[in-house]
């Protein structure tokens, strides 16, 4: 029986949550969420999780305590550091050009990006592995120079490549 992941691919989230599904081979079925009247910010969809530990992937590096552990702190940095700097990036460079019909602020841009370079300092966010932390970074990022290494390395996973094929396609 296939999994529920419900909202479209183009979605950051739920690129997240499809990347981590390929990871473990799950099955899955991608149900439409109705993002312009706010469903998925009602308290059932909130509740919805996705199950990365069920299905023992070693993105979360369980096998190693202190691995585990820079997991964790690293998912922390990218909701306090990585995600508050990257969400008025996108913002400006993508939602005000083309669905407002306004002109980027590059001071914002600049100022987002210089607050960034901080949580960008290793190969991999967590340590020399491929983690979670990492992969929660992917449907945000754009190829900035330095970070084009990790980029590449990270997308040519085979879960990544998959999703990023389904992100392109229209949503149901």
């Amino acid at each position: 029986m296939a999994m529920k992941v419900y909202g479209p691919a183009a979605s950051t989230n739920v690129a997240r949550v499809l990347v981590c599904l390929e990871e473990v081979g799950a099955e899955y079925e991608l149900v439409p969420v109705d993002m312009p009247s706010g469903e998925h910010k009602s308290p059932a969809h909130v509740a919805r999780n996705y199950i990365l530990r069920k299905g023992g992937s070693d993105l979360l590096r369980e096998s190693n305590l202190s691995e585990s552990a820079m997991v964790d702190v690293w998912l922390e940095v990218e909701k306090a550091h990585f995600s508050s700097a990257m969400s008025p990036i996108i913002f400006q460079t993508f939602v005000v050009p083309k669905f407002m019909g306004g002109k980027t602020d590059t001071k914002i841009v600049e100022e987002n990006l210089t607050k960034l370079k901080t949580a960008l300092e290793h190969k991999y966010l967590a340590g020399d592995f491929v983690s979670l932390a990492d992969i929660s970074h992917l449907p945000v990022l754009d190829a900035y120079p330095h970070v084009k290494a990790w980029i590449a390395e990270v997308m040519d996973r085979p879960s990544v490549k998959k999703v990023a094929e389904l992100m392109k396609q229209p949503s149901a």
